[in-house]
């Protein structure tokens, strides 16, 4: 542990040294870690954050309304997805998104729409200079669930015994990871941020193969995909 956080430690002033490189008013003189566990930059201009992640909030019913909007390619919720989310928890660490898709028929029998539930977990955020920022690990589950009569839930009486194939083909679970980079807005503009990541995700499935056959290699398992958020929370 202690040497994890040494790495991290390690990581976090590298990224401000080289955010203030070329300003010599804005020498890093040391790294710090505020009560909350937020690092912060030590600087010749006093102590900055270097996580600016900040929820302005909701109060009461106001808190249904979503606090961003994503589109993203693949990553087994169809060829385009796209759906809103809210953020939450200390320095919005905590994401959960819903968000509805469509394969086309070039990639199966005819087309199909998509619905999945998204939960996500950003433990740190880098500022790195100005309005980017870095996220340097996500991680998180979602289930997909896709239309059509070809897939279910229950198994169809057409299969004999009770149970044949022992799983659902309408709905499947998926773990993954990734890497986000942000851009922000600065004033009082209703868009304040722009997100750009990437993931690498398997389903349950998948992950089960793998586990009984060791000749499969990951990347027959791993789904890749990328996407965008835009940050509209007030």
């Amino acid at each position: 542990m202690i040497a994890r956080r040494s790495i991290f430690r390690a990581c976090i002033l590298a990224a401000v040294v080289l955010s203030c490189c070329g300003s010599p008013q804005a020498a890093v003189v040391d790294t710090l870690f505020a009560g909350d566990g937020v690092p912060v930059a030590k600087t010749g201009q006093g102590v900055r954050p270097l996580d600016v992640r900040v929820h302005r909030g909701y109060e009461g019913w106001e808190r249904l309304i979503p606090t961003h909007v994503k589109v993203q390619y693949a990553g087994g919720m169809g060829l385009l997805s796209t759906g809103v989310g809210w953020d939450y928890g200390r320095r919005c660490r905590w994401e959960t998104d819903v968000m509805t898709g469509f394969l086309p028929k070039a990639y199966s029998d005819r087309t199909h729409a998509t619905f999945t539930v998204r939960q996500n977990y950003i433990p740190w955020s880098i500022s790195l200079s100005g309005r980017f920022a870095l996220e340097p690990f996500s991680c998180g589950a979602y289930v997909n669930m896709i239309s059509g009569e070809d897939y279910w839930v229950r198994e169809p009486d057409r299969y004999p015994g009770d149970i044949y194939y022992g799983f659902t083909s309408r709905l499947r679970w998926y773990l993954y990871v990734g890497q986000r980079v942000t851009f922000m807005f600065k004033g009082n503009s209703a868009l304040r941020g722009i997100t750009v990541y990437y993931e690498l995700s398997a389903n349950d499935l998948d992950i089960i193969a793998k586990l009984g056959n060791r000749s499969l290699a990951l990347s027959e398992i791993f789904y890749f995909s990328f996407g965008v958020k835009l940050q509209i929370f007030r």
